[in-house]
């Protein structure tokens, strides 16, 4: 979703020298094939966007893999980006990387100031690992490797799958499929309470390319709208948008997850960006093209 979102960006821009491979072209997790990748293809600059992602349910079930595959995908990419002596790289990593009860909105400085979610703990030291390899290769080798933390994503290629997608396109198919359907209710999981941003990739994208050619430091910069909806608010605006007319339920033996993460953007604001899509009209735009796909 990310990588072909910034791909969308970089062409509308008017790039046309852009390197891409799928991950049936290369595995990123094996540092030979990217060893070679990079002394072949000599890229300037990386968007470092390839990670193992999903929900709650996904991250539960599968902590071992979140935690190696990311790690291992972080540490041959940007050693290689170093060894081939990138000009600049960008790493995405996300906001389950704050503690789990930091202040709200999440500032960039509190990172590593308490716990993290129990739920998503081992993608969450991955992505922080990939941030402090940036600095350590940019102290080390004086190499131009920056971070960006985006806040919860949604837009085209976005993972519908129920055991493994976040919450946000998770909604979207089960309204869809409840009204396909003719059901009476959907099923949420938790309270509803929790409180979560959402940003569309195309701005995230923007984002990025803003972030590459305007910001050299170290650190990492946060992504995203600045503000948040409830669980319960998102599902009422995708049931409107989906047209399910029946009621929502609560499986309160299900976990919330973090209580809220909303990032504090005025590092990003402060550099001159904005986001530009509204929840209910980036809603509006991803379900008719689910829509189109799926029926």
């Amino acid at each position: 979703m990310v990588g072909s979102a910034i791909h969308r960006k970089l062409t509308s821009e008017g790039f046309t020298n852009i390197i891409t491979r799928t991950s049936a072209e290369l595995d990123l997790r094996v540092q030979e094939s990217v060893n070679e990748f990079f002394e072949t293809e000599r890229p300037e600059y990386v968007f470092l966007a390839a990670a193992k992602v999903g929900g709650i349910m996904a991250n539960m079930t599968y902590p071992a893999d979140f935690i190696y595959q990311n790690i291992v995908v972080q540490c041959n990419v940007i050693h290689s980006s170093y060894v081939t002596e990138v000009k600049k790289l960008l790493f995405l990593g996300s906001s389950c990387i704050y503690p789990k009860l930091a202040p709200q909105p999440l500032k960039e400085e509190y990172l590593l100031t308490g716990l993290l979610e129990p739920t998503n703990e081992p993608y969450a030291i991955a992505k922080i690992a990939g941030i402090k390899m940036c600095d350590a290769y940019r102290t080390q080798y004086g190499c131009n490797f920056i971070s960006v933390m985006p806040t919860n994503l949604y837009g085209p290629n976005d993972n519908y799958d129920l055991e493994k997608a976040h919450v946000l396109p998770t909604l979207i198919r089960k309204f869809h499929e409840a009204k396909k359907n003719g059901d009476a209710s959907v099923t949420i999981w938790g309270t509803g309470k929790p409180m979560r941003e959402f940003l569309h990739a195309d701005d995230l994208a923007e984002a990025c390319c803003f972030l590459m050619e305007h910001y050299d430091n170290e650190g990492l910069v946060n992504i995203g709208t600045g503000e948040d909806v409830t669980i319960t608010e998102l599902a009422l605006l995708i049931k409107e948008v989906v047209g399910f007319e029946g009621e929502l339920r609560y499986d309160t033996s299900k976990p919330d997850g973090t209580p809220r993460k909303l990032l504090d953007v005025s590092k990003l604001s402060g550099l001159g960006w904005k986001y530009s899509t509204p929840l209910k009209a980036g809603l509006e735009k991803v379900y008719e093209e689910f829509r189109q796909l799926n029926g």
